[in-house]
């Protein structure tokens, strides 16, 4: 599918950005901007996407989806990259790492991984920018709709992460005791700032496959980027280790028994486990 081969370009900057990154950072065993390197790398290959993918004479003229797209993912980069490198810093590291970055093979492998993470999850946005601006209808009831509910998972996101930022600071102050958050929208869901990120991206999915400039078979392979995001936070680095780690710090706390209990563990109308 020629849509596809236009983002061959942005799949080699995403692993040599990426390479780059490891060369500098496996020798140091150094992690705590991990994170940021994967912000970086969403931006780089979105703008590789804008600029080496365009089939159009003047590559600065987009539509209206295409920069909508474009900044979206460019503002969620720079604000979740920049959080979570702040505190990794703040913290003196990232406890993820505490073992691999002393495996300077498995810690290559991470960073091939971030690369492979930025490529597949940013596939809404790179489709997206891979056509031509005059490919793409003008925006639509259904365009509208996503741009809704990316607006509202960026906040509920924000708000997620700034609610626990205040916790933490007031703990360190002294102003409570609380061995955990329950309060805000931690208390509606035990992880509200993953909840925001799998919206985040189903929206993006939603605006990129909303104009029916897309073929099928690209449309599905963009859904890589919600379905991926939902199983991997889900399911595999996100909320099964805070799970265990939570059990494991207050696990003979009644609290944190009545917690588990009441609060969903995901979506506020899900399940307990």
């Amino acid at each position: 599918m020629a849509i596809m081969s236009r983002l061959v370009p942005t799949a080699f900057s995403a692993f040599a950005l990426q390479a780059a990154f490891a060369a500098i950072f496996v020798p140091q065993h150094n992690e705590k901007f991990y994170d940021l390197c994967g912000a970086a790398g969403f931006i780089t290959s979105t703008l590789v996407s804008l600029r080496l993918n365009r089939t159009q004479p003047n590559p600065l003229v987009l539509a209206p989806r295409q920069l909508l797209l474009t900044a979206a993912i460019t503002i969620w980069s720079a604000r979740l990259g920049s959080f979570l490198a702040t505190r990794a810093l703040k913290a003196g590291g990232d406890p993820r790492f505490d073992k691999i970055k002393h495996e300077k093979g498995t810690f290559t492998a991470i960073w091939m991984l971030q690369a492979a993470w930025v490529f597949v999850i940013g596939l809404p946005v790179y489709i997206t920018n891979a056509l031509p601006a005059a490919a793409h209808p003008p925006l639509g009831p259904r365009d509208f709709v996503a741009l809704a509910l990316l607006t509202s998972s960026f906040v509920l996101e924000v708000t997620a992460d700034r609610q626990k930022s205040n916790w933490r600071a007031e703990k360190n102050q002294k102003k409570h005791d609380e061995n955990f958050i329950t309060r805000g929208l931690w208390g509606l869901s035990r992880h509200p700032n993953y909840v925001g990120e799998v919206g985040i991206w189903t929206s993006m999915w939603g605006l990129a496959s909303a104009s029916g400039a897309l073929p099928w078979p690209a449309v599905l392979a963009a859904a890589a980027s919600p379905v991926g995001t939902y199983l991997l936070i889900r399911y595999v680095s996100g909320v099964p280790p805070l799970e265990r780690s939570g059990d494991k710090k207050f696990g003979d706390d009644p609290k944190w028994a009545e917690y588990k209990r009441t609060v969903p563990v995901f979506f506020p109308w899900g399940g307990y486990e």
